[in-house]
C-alpha cells in the first residue's frame, strides 16, 4: 500500500520517473526479446491502458483485429473468408491477394512520430507528458514487446496506415492484424499498384519498411497463408509449421489443458487428419487402443 500511495503522489506531483525494464528470451515460435517492467510501472500501464483502450477503439477501422475486445485471429479470418466470397462472386471468378507485413515492427516504431500522434488526440499535457515518459522509457527506440501499451500504441500507429489505405487509397477488402495485413480483388494488376503505394506511406510517413521476403500476391485458389492457416477458397488447413509445433508440444505436455486448448484451435478449419494424429499420440502416451475413427 506504501507503494501504492507513492505512485498516487508521484502521478499527482507529475514527477513520476518510469524505471527499467528485466529482459529475457522467448522463442514461440521464433526468438523474441521480452522487456518486463517493474510490478510499479506495470500498475500503471494497466491503468492507462484502462482508461484509453476506449477511447482509441473507437477511432479504429473495423477491419482490424489485433489486440482489441471482441476481435482475434478468427474473427480476422472469418473476415477474411467472407471478403474472398464478395471478389470472388461465390468462386465464381479469381481472387487475388495481395499479403505484406512490416520488418521488424516493433523495434522500428518511431517514438517521436507516435507521441506528436498521440498529442492529436490527447491535449491534455500532463496526461500527454506521462504517455511520453512511458515511450521514452525503452531505449534507443521502438516499443517493448512485454508492455500492456505497446499492444494499444501499436494499433494507434498502425491506425494511421489504416486511414490511408480506407480514406485516401479507397480500398473496400483490407484486413490487418498486427503488422501482418491482406488486400483482396478481382484484379492483379491493381494489387501490384498498390505495392509503392502504402510502401511509400510506410516509409515516408511511419518510418515503417514492408519486409522484402513477405510481399506475396497469389489467388486465393492456390493457398494464402495467413494467422496460421494457409485460406482457399472453400476450406482451410492448418499451416505446416504450426501443426508440427503443436504436435511437438502435446507430446511434451500431454496435459487436458494442453489438449483442449489445441482442439479448440483446430475445430476453426479443415482438420481431421490432424484430429487423428492428436488422438495416436494421446493413445500412445497412455498405452491406449486407438481405434482408427474415434474422432
Amino acid at each position: 500500500m506504501d507503494n501504492v500511495l507513492q505512485l498516487h503522489e508521484d502521478l499527482k506531483n507529475h514527477i513520476y520517473k518510469h524505471g527499467r525494464y528485466e529482459c529475457f528470451n522467448v522463442s514461440d515460435p521464433k526468438p523474441r526479446i521480452i522487456h518486463k517492467a517493474s510490478v510499479r510501472d506495470r500498475l500503471l500501464h494497466h491503468a492507462v491502458y484502462r482508461i484509453l483502450y476506449p477511447f482509441f477503439d473507437k477511432t479504429f477501422i473495423s477491419d482490424s483485429f489485433s489486440c482489441r475486445d471482441n476481435k482475434g485471429t478468427h474473427q480476422a479470418i472469418s473476415r477474411f473468408r467472407k471478403f474472398a466470397y464478395i471478389v470472388s462472386k461465390n468462386n465464381t471468378k479469381t481472387c487475388w491477394v495481395l499479403k505484406c507485413d512490416i520488418k521488424k515492427f516493433f523495434a522500428s516504431i518511431d517514438q517521436n512520430i507516435l507521441i506528436n500522434i498521440l498529442r492529436q488526440y490527447v491535449p491534455d499535457k500532463n496526461i500527454a507528458g506521462l504517455l511520453k515518459e512511458i515511450i521514452s522509457s525503452f531505449k534507443p527506440n521502438g516499443l517493448p514487446l512485454g508492455n500492456l501499451t505497446s499492444q494499444l500504441f501499436a494499433n494507434v500507429y498502425l491506425n494511421e496506415f489504416d486511414q490511408f489505405v480506407k480514406h485516401k487509397l479507397k480500398v473496400k477488402y483490407y484486413i490487418r492484424y498486427a503488422d501482418d495485413f491482406v488486400f483482396l480483388s478481382d484484379s492483379k494488376p491493381y494489387l501490384e499498384d498498390l505495392v509503392c503505394k502504402i510502401k511509400g506511406f510506410l516509409e515516408n510517413n511511419l518510418k515503417l519498411q514492408l519486409h522484402p521476403n513477405k510481399i506475396f500476391i497469389k489467388t486465393l485458389f492456390s493457398g494464402v497463408d495467413f494467422l496460421g492457416w494457409v485460406n482457399f477458397a472453400d476450406h482451410r488447413i492448418l499451416r505446416t509449421k504450426t501443426k508440427k509445433r503443436m504436435l511437438n508440444r502435446i507430446k511434451k505436455n500431454p496435459t487436458a489443458e494442453t489438449l483442449n486448448s489445441y482442439l479448440g484451435l483446430i475445430r476453426h478449419g479443415n482438420t481431421k487428419i490432424i484430429q487423428e494424429e492428436i488422438l495416436k499420440i494421446i493413445c500412445y502416451i497412455h498405452s491406449w487402443p486407438c481405434p482408427a475413427l474415434l474422432l
